[in-house]
């Protein structure tokens, strides 16, 4: 079962650390925000790079915390 982390903030700090993380594949993603759309437009842009960096990871955009269950890593 793959692990589970959660970014708190989808701004210049939490995208690069997606990106990262996305890059390792060691886990799936979610990146959680106030901004409506930010985290899920961010999120959809890292998901199309996956292919390109040879990841498989998932990962969710969300403005809601019940996303965030289940995290191993917040």
């Amino acid at each position: 079962m793959r692990k589970k982390v959660t970014i708190v903030g989808a701004g210049a700090t939490g995208g690069s650390m997606v990106e990262i993380l996305q890059a390792k594949g060691y886990c799936d993603i979610v990146l959680v925000d106030i901004i409506e759309g930010l985290p899920q437009g961010k999120a959809l842009d890292q998901a199309h790079a996956g292919p390109l960096v040879g990841s498989d990871a998932r990962i969710i955009g969300t403005n809601d915390w019940k996303d965030t269950a289940g995290s191993d890593v917040v």
